[in-house]
């Protein structure tokens, strides 16, 4: 069995391609912590998670002083123990946003070098359930833009052959998130679909008002319209309107997604790879949520994202941000508004790792020479 011989961290920030504006926040900087896992037969897995402009170094920190020493001596392929014991071992800051971010680069890393070892691509080695997953765009529906360029931007996605675009709203009032999601309606007709995304913005009764207003549109989902935490909130919106609730990247534990599925708080999980600690508990979260007859549409990270919508069967959908474009020579790849998983081995991405170099900082490593 392969062990554990060396741990990097690093941390690398990147600018979005686009202005991206929601109702409580602007996307400022991309901060993504990586790590490299290399075995004494050789093989480097890389890793990643990503914050959106606070808290990369806490997470990089968290990585070099606490858990990436422990990974030492580890049997690389024990994936599952490996996650189990470095959760116990910051059991006093968990479930939350920069633990789960540091477990996740460390367990894409180790999928990463364990697709690499059996030569199988990552949507195959996690289950390999369909080989294409319809996308839709975000990149065109930001909270800044008016109704105008939010028409142009979605006619283009329709042109482009996306199969759906999602509209950020929480305008102060309902008139203007009406105006902004009538006008694309009527531009790109029924059959495509429009997502809505609040970002945790409203009160429950100004959510339920909202949803009545909104399901005359049409719309595919209602997402993050409440605070994650707040649970009994989300039951009674999701009983108040036939739109499908949609809760999950800012949910950080599989036993809070199994709460709010139990009581029927929402109808569509988007769980982020990278927010749930990793590829290990987010397929927890996608069976757990097959049980439940509800479709996993995840959040964000579509360059790893796309393998895991393809491993299991009830993924619905891929929302299309790009991300690593400027450390990585990869790209997701659509045809016909599909994304393709990748067949290259793990985790499918291309480094740019020369590119990476030149950028890094907080650099960390454990073990070695």
């Amino acid at each position: 069995m392969p062990k554990i011989v060396a741990v990097d961290v690093l941390q690398v920030d990147l600018a979005p391609m686009v202005p991206r504006s929601d109702a409580i926040q602007s996307f400022v900087t991309q901060e993504t912590p990586m790590v490299r896992i290399t075995t004494d037969d050789g093989v480097v897995g890389t890793g990643y998670s990503y914050t959106i402009g606070t808290g990369g170094s806490s997470v990089v920190a968290l990585l070099a002083d606490h858990l990436a020493p422990r990974l030492i001596g580890r049997e690389a392929d024990e994936i599952e123990a490996i996650w189990k014991d470095l959760f116990f071992a910051t059991h006093a800051t968990a479930v939350g946003a920069i633990t789960a971010l540091a477990l996740a680069a460390i367990d894409t890393a180790l999928w990463d070098s364990r697709g690499q070892r059996s030569g199988l691509p990552l949507w195959r080695l996690a289950g390999g359930a369909q080989r294409r997953v319809p996308v839709y765009s975000t990149e065109g529906g930001w909270l800044h833009l008016e109704a105008d360029a939010l028409v142009r931007e979605s006619l283009q996605a329709k042109a482009d052959g996306f199969k759906g675009v999602k509209i950020k709203v929480g305008r102060p009032t309902i008139a203007e998130d009406i105006a902004r999601l009538s006008a694309v309606r009527e531009a790109v007709g029924p059959a495509f679909e429009i997502m809505t995304d609040a970002n945790q913005c409203f009160t429950v009764s100004e959510a339920i008002r909202r949803a009545r207003h909104y399901e005359a549109i049409d719309i595919a989902w209602f997402e993050e319209p409440l605070p994650a935490e707040d649970l009994g909130g989300h039951v009674r919106l999701s009983a108040s309107t036939s739109i499908p609730v949609a809760v999950g990247e800012s949910i950080y534990s599989l036993a809070h997604f199994r709460e709010y599925l139990q009581r029927e708080a929402c109808s569509i999980v988007q769980a982020d790879v990278a927010r749930i600690g990793g590829i290990t508990p987010w397929l927890k979260v996608a069976h757990l949520a097959e049980s439940f007859n509800v479709s996993i549409c995840p959040h964000f990270l579509m360059e790893l994202h796309v393998s895991l919508t393809a491993a299991v069967p009830n993924a619905a959908w891929l929302e299309y941000i790009p991300q690593l474009d400027s450390i990585a020579r990869s790209r997701v790849r659509i045809v016909d508004g599909f994304a393709l998983p990748p067949d290259a081995p793990g985790l499918g991405i291309d480094w740019d790792f020369p590119a990476i170099d030149r950028m890094a900082r907080h650099r960390h490593r454990i073990g070695g020479v």
